[in-house]
């Protein structure tokens, strides 16, 4: 099979996309389950269709690229799972292929064709995780594709030009995912083991970078909603608030990562048991390792639970693998190898399936998924306000005020002694006010007598915790 991948035939890449397509569509027959994060996509989505304004008219913490995104994707075909998956699965077979242009292009193994796009899919399809519509899968595509522009476009050094583009990109994942940013530290990095006037070579980087971040501010500033835009984007995530909320427990993504973890220890000893010929070489192997630890950096960012977390690893892991496939003395090694990660992928995949769940200890992902809340059943295509962290209720419902997360929401609902505070909320329920509140923070008596004209109009129901507007 190796040896049918090395070769850069166009047939290769069809079956390569055929064996992408048979790991993960046997699964569609079971459903898709929708995850919280793709839940929170859909109502950032839907509230930036109808008008408003991130930060401003939406408290969450979703980067304003990804937040577009989602807007985008509302208009086209509103609450569709399958656009959503599709794309998910277009990004990962773009950024396979991307790296493994880059790799080919830039010489950096002796061996060429699809191996590198081949373990990238095959390790990426372990996990239903990068199945996955999210910011950091979105930002990290454009992660793959500055990693050619960090590349010197001959052995003597830069063209500044691609310099500053890589900086772009850069910028432009951290708009998609805030965390990605810490690929900075991988561009100062290659900065200095390629460039020969590495402190102005850094600062084109910078510029690059901060370039995105100018456009971006500039249209919050004349949208009067910059200080929202630092108040709900940047100082949460900064500040480890919301990171990572909406992904599948830490104890599960461990578990999930131990197959690409073994993977990547015998490729790490592969490939440091192994003489690279070329010093440019020797210099990406570096560069390798320093995105290697700059994933588990962003990892822990995320606190291991952002949704495509995965992702951060593959890179670094398919370059390693590479000296994992090459020739050995004992050509069936390799072979026999690739053959048990692909046995183990599946295996890991379909546990649920083939009844291993008890043995390895792996919960399922869609025993994560989102379902609607019981208590609330009988409310239906209403426009709500849930007053808690809870938000299985807009499963079913549509959100119709600001606040979607509850940490953020805190700005108001916690300082209710506050004037700043109590005219904010008259503000933002007076433009459309709820149909229904869901009060599981018990939080509606203290509103009614702050604000009774406001929420004096709404009653409580035969449901209990839920409140009409009459």
């Amino acid at each position: 099979m190796l040896r049918f991948f090395k070769s850069s035939l166009p047939t290769r890449l069809v079956v390569l996309l055929l064996l992408a397509l048979a790991l993960r569509l046997p699964l569609l027959w079971l459903g898709i389950p929708l995850t919280a994060a793709e839940l929170r996509a859909f109502l950032i989505g839907e509230r930036l269709h109808e008008g408003a304004l991130l930060y401003h008219d939406v408290y969450d913490s979703t980067a304003p690229l990804a937040a577009g995104l989602f807007g985008l994707l509302d208009t086209v075909a509103g609450r569709s799972l399958w656009l959503y998956r599709i794309l998910a699965l277009t990004l990962v077979l773009l950024q396979a292929l991307r790296l493994n242009l880059v790799l080919n292009r830039a010489d950096v193994h002796p061996d060429r064709g699809f191996v590198a796009a081949l373990t990238y899919l095959l390790l990426a399809s372990a996990t239903a995780d990068l199945d996955t519509l999210s910011p950091l899968l979105v930002g990290h595509t454009f992660i793959i594709v500055a990693l050619s522009a960090l590349l010197p476009t001959s052995r003597e050094g830069y063209d500044n030009r691609r310099l500053f583009r890589a900086g772009f990109l850069i910028g432009v994942a951290a708009l998609c995912y805030l965390p990605l940013a810490l690929f900075l530290l991988v561009g100062l990095f290659a900065v200095i083991i390629f460039a020969a006037n590495s402190f102005r070579s850094f600062l084109l980087l910078v510029c690059g970078f901060l370039f995105p971040y100018a456009a971006v501010g500039t249209f919050f500033l004349y949208t009067e909603s910059l200080p929202d835009f630092a108040q709900f984007h940047l100082k949460p995530v900064l500040t480890g608030l919301v990171a990572g909320a909406d992904g599948i427990p830490l104890f599960v993504q461990l578990r999930l990562l131990i197959l690409p973890g073994i993977v990547l220890l015998l490729a790490l000893f592969r490939s440091f048991t192994t003489s690279l010929g070329l010093v440019f070489q020797v210099k990406f192997q570096q560069l390798m390792l320093v995105w290697l630890l700059v994933a588990v950096l962003m990892a822990a960012a995320g606190r291991g639970m952002a949704p495509g977390t995965l992702v951060l690893l593959l890179p670094p892991l398919t370059y390693f693998s590479l000296y994992l496939w090459q020739k050995t003395a004992r050509a069936w090694l390799p072979e026999v190898l690739l053959l048990l990660v692909i046995g183990a992928v599946v295996v890991v995949r379909y546990r649920t399936l083939l009844g291993l769940e008890p043995v390895l200890q792996i919960p399922a992902e869609q025993g994560y998924a989102v379902q609607p809340n019981p208590a609330y059943e009988a409310l239906r295509s209403h426009r709500l306000l849930v007053l808690g962290p809870d938000r299985r209720s807009y499963l079913q419902n549509r959100l119709a005020t600001p606040y979607l997360d509850w940490q953020l929401a805190q700005v108001d609902f916690g300082h209710l002694n506050e004037y700043g505070a109590i005219f904010r909320l008259a503000h933002n329920f007076a433009v459309l006010p709820p149909e229904y509140i869901i009060d599981e923070a018990g939080l509606v008596p203290e509103l009614q007598y702050k604000l009774p004209t406001v929420f004096g109009r709404y009653h409580a129901t035969k449901i209990p915790k839920v409140y009409q507007r009459q």
